[in-house]
């Protein structure tokens, strides 16, 4: 995100406007119940993308994605590791994950640590295959990570944020809203007060998390919400949580809750 896009976006903007939106946005922290942009005004990044790429998200033999997805399916039911375990054998059918994405991140109830759906694989991996743990972003994660997420293809995103949770969400929550890096911009100045306006050609979306794992076609591969996350604090030239840290995870839980209703889409597509 270089500066002179950074300019050109604001640069229609009256400067008392923007200067009172922000002071607003940080000095009224939101209470768990309150959000920015209301339910009935959701919308997916999918609505942003252009002809081009919604009609390569809906061609299931064009769709990109779907190399990823196939080798996700295939590997629910390899057996591996000391176990000879593979997923199926101890959750059945890849079909019966219907439902499951939607929830994530979540509670883990051994660890109490807050899970996304790369931790719930990666933990399962290891406990119950006695496998070899697959790193973050991997090929391997990243396509079981697409093939469970599929699973519920069409349902809400319902994410979960009362209990032990609720430190997590108010985390997640702050970091949206607090300006950071170099450009002092926060994640919610681009994605709640400007979404639909131009970067360079392109919109901005509302930011929303219901596609993950997707197809980003300038990645030229399957990503996950993590390493979407992490392009945009090098786009604000921002220090970037290490892989797995919990601010990521945090951020995550409050980025479902804010699209909560949405459908899942998999495999989806973006510019």
């Amino acid at each position: 995100m270089p500066d002179c896009g950074l300019m050109t976006l604001f640069s229609g903007l009256r400067l008392a406007r923007l200067t009172c939106a922000i002071v607003l946005c940080l000095a009224l922290p939101l209470s768990a119940q309150q959000r920015v942009i209301p339910l009935n005004q959701l919308q997916s990044g999918l609505n942003f993308s252009g002809p081009e790429v919604q009609s390569l998200q809906a061609d299931e033999f064009a769709n990109p994605g779907t190399i990823a997805l196939d080798s996700g399916i295939k590997q629910w039911s390899k057996p591996e590791g000391n176990s000879n375990k593979s997923c199926q054998s101890c959750h059945g059918d890849l079909a019966k994950m219907k439902g499951v994405s939607v929830r994530y991140p979540a509670i883990d109830k051994v660890t109490g640590k807050l899970f996304n759906l790369e931790d719930r694989i990666r933990n399962c991996r290891i406990k119950n295959q006695k496998a070899a743990e697959w790193a973050f972003e991997s090929d391997e994660l990243v396509a079981m990570t697409l093939a469970v997420t599929n699973a519920s293809r069409g349902l809400p995103l319902q994410a979960h944020i009362e209990g032990a949770a609720k430190s997590h969400f108010d985390n997640g929550q702050r970091i949206f809203m607090t300006r950071q890096g170099q450009m002092n911009l926060a994640c919610t100045n681009c994605h709640d007060q400007h979404f639909g306006q131009k970067l360079f050609t392109d919109p901005l979306s509302q930011g929303q998390a219901n596609g993950y794992p997707l197809y980003r076609i300038d990645w030229q591969r399957v990503a996950s919400l993590e390493r979407r996350l992490r392009f945009c604090y090098t786009g604000v030239k921002a220090d970037i949580p290490p892989w797995g840290h919990a601010d990521m995870r945090d951020i995550s839980l409050y980025l479902m809750w804010r699209g909560q209703g949405l459908p899942v889409e998999s495999p989806a597509v973006r510019k």
